[in-house]
């Protein structure tokens, strides 16, 4: 595969610099070597068929072809662009946050009905990374105040230029290492995405998922340090009738179920992705 990079150190058109493209990523990396070529020349994938014949300067050569060799070395498609698209609308995202997954957007969907029957007070979401949830959020529920939370200032700083692009003045940020610094009694529905993999996953060292930061990704032996954490001290931020719902693993639903009932959230329920596997729980803290 690699060895077809090696025709983009010859003269070539965007025509030509495709073609060795794809024949290094393969016939499915075709796509992902338009939109590299694009992002590159600033040409959507019509420009690219007009423009095919536009001869590529040695730097777009050398650029097209760094890229390309990044990507054979699993580096994320979504930091090649340093974009996401997430809700319908583009997230600058870079090896600083986790790359929003689809399956999130059920997060945000029941936050939103959430929000629509909580008592009156802000929305936090804990973990905000790139800001994703927290600006849909802020969009879907424009009555409500919207707390990005994360311990990670170079996050912080990612969500902080996404909540500027898209609801400028909508999104506050709290530095904190999860509900550490939230006040008691001062949330009606706390959101989150938190790590939720095991630390001996095999999965973590993959080219899939090594370029993204661990620390977004695993969360002790079982994968629900965080969880735990979040469960208890949620309890502490929410007032009386506030929810928290909670994105996890596939097969984690019966014990952050477990872990809300035990801390005494009731109403406790979760709900299916599009595949049918239980994603998010929720739970209330009664009145």
């Amino acid at each position: 595969m690699r060895e077809a990079l090696a025709r983009l150190a010859s003269p070539c058109d965007v025509a030509g610099a495709l073609q060795a493209a794809t024949a290094a990523l393969g016939a499915d990396g075709r796509l992902e070597a338009e939109l590299l070529l694009g992002e590159l020349l600033a040409l959507d994938r019509i420009g690219l068929l007009r423009e095919r014949q536009l001869a590529l300067a040695p730097a777009a050569r050398a650029r097209f072809h760094d890229l390309l060799a990044r990507r054979l070395d699993g580096v994320p498609l979504a930091y090649l662009l340093g974009r996401r698209e997430f809700w319908s609308l583009e997230f600058a995202v870079d090896a600083r946050v986790l790359i929003p997954r689809p399956e999130t957007e059920g997060l945000v969907e029941l936050g939103a009905e959430l929000a629509a029957r909580a008592p009156a007070g802000p929305i936090l979401d804990l973990g905000t990374g790139s800001g994703a949830v927290a600006v849909v959020l802020a969009r879907e529920c424009e009555a409500r105040c919207v707390f990005a939370v994360d311990d990670s200032a170079a996050a912080l700083e990612v969500a902080r230029a996404n909540a500027a692009r898209h609801v400028a003045g909508r999104v506050a940020f709290i530095a904190s290492d999860w509900c550490a610094a939230v006040a008691p009694a001062s949330a009606a529905l706390i959101v989150s995405n938190p790590p939720y993999v095991e630390d001996a996953y095999p999965g973590l060292t993959t080219a899939a998922l090594c370029h993204e930061p661990r620390r977004a990704l695993a969360s002790g032996p079982d994968g629900l340090d965080a969880i735990r954490r979040i469960v208890d001290d949620g309890w502490r931020c929410l007032v009386p009738d506030g929810w928290l719902a909670l994105e996890h693993g596939a097969g984690q639903g019966p014990a952050v179920r477990a872990l809300l009932t035990a801390r005494g959230y009731v109403d406790v329920a979760t709900r299916r992705d599009l595949a049918g596997l239980e994603r998010i729980s929720a739970g209330r803290r009664p009145g």
